[in-house]
């Protein structure tokens, strides 16, 4: 006798942050393995033609509004995608952007713009759905954090200092979880080619760029693609009952080196 039912086979899956980047390609990979979807953001239009095509595709999706740092917009979400979909299974709380400064230049309302997004909204949205979860017994948080959270980054203190909170919420869910069949789990993606933080201007993001290579921290110029984070959060929302995925940690691959002969080639030809 298995020592947890499985998981249903319908599970209504939020995910927040889903009209770009990390969250739209979230919503697309979990869509093509049959979760139905509620596609979440304030760019609710940008949502819709997600869900066009999830359901051109043969997929169940709908799109809502919501902006994380509105306590009311969250619960509307919340109540919208269960009255279209049925009890939520799954949140994937990604919602979010960043904005580049140094710590000493930014302003406290700049500073508690990040904190309000990326810490008080993943809670805002774990809050409303943990009890039915846990009434339940099962159900499955996963949370974007970032490798910035565990190697803080020049420039990007605010963000780093909400998603450090982040860990820290996720983990205090991980302890106060355990015994219930509901799973917390976190997501940190490496450097990702999205829009999100790319769009600032050049001044705000020159002197980050020289300060992360000061401080050895662009190592290579290869991103992530936000399908790679996408297929990971599905990873561990597919992850069979009876364990969790506590952490993973996504980094992109470094471009390939040349291979000895090569090296020596080029050796010859300088010395040459």
């Amino acid at each position: 006798m298995p020592r947890f039912e499985p998981n249903p086979a319908r599970r209504p899956a939020l995910v927040a942050g889903a009209s770009s980047g990390i969250g739209a390609a979230t919503a697309l990979e979990l869509a093509s393995r049959g979760y139905p979807v509620a596609l979440g953001a304030r760019r609710v239009e940008k949502c819709q033609e997600l869900v066009d095509q999830i359901r051109a595709e043969g997929g169940e999706a709908v799109a809502l509004p919501l902006d994380v740092t509105d306590p009311e917009s969250v619960k509307g979400y919340v109540h919208g995608a269960t009255e279209a979909l049925g009890e939520i299974e799954l949140l994937v709380a990604g919602a979010g952007d960043t904005y580049f400064g140094r710590l000493y230049e930014i302003s406290p309302d700049d500073f508690e713009s990040q904190l309000q997004i990326h810490l008080m909204g993943a809670f805002r949205l774990a809050n409303a759905v943990l009890p039915g979860m846990i009434e339940r017994q099962r159900g499955d948080v996963i949370f974007v954090g970032s490798d910035v959270s565990l190697r803080q980054r020049p420039h990007m203190g605010a963000y780093g200092a909400a998603k450090a909170g982040l860990v820290a919420m996720v983990t205090n869910l991980q302890m106060e979880l355990e015994g219930t069949g509901v799973r917390a789990s976190i997501v940190h993606p490496g450097p990702t080619k999205t829009s999100m933080g790319w769009s600032l201007p050049g001044e705000l993001i020159g002197p980050a760029l020289e300060d992360w290579a000061k401080w050895g921290q662009a190592r290579h110029d290869y991103f992530l693609r936000a399908s790679d984070l996408a297929r990971a959060i599905a990873f561990v929302a597919d992850t069979p009952r009876g364990g969790f995925i506590v952490s993973i940690e996504v980094q992109p691959e470094a471009p390939l080196s040349n291979g000895p002969k090569e090296r020596q080639q080029l050796k010859y030809r300088e010395e040459s």
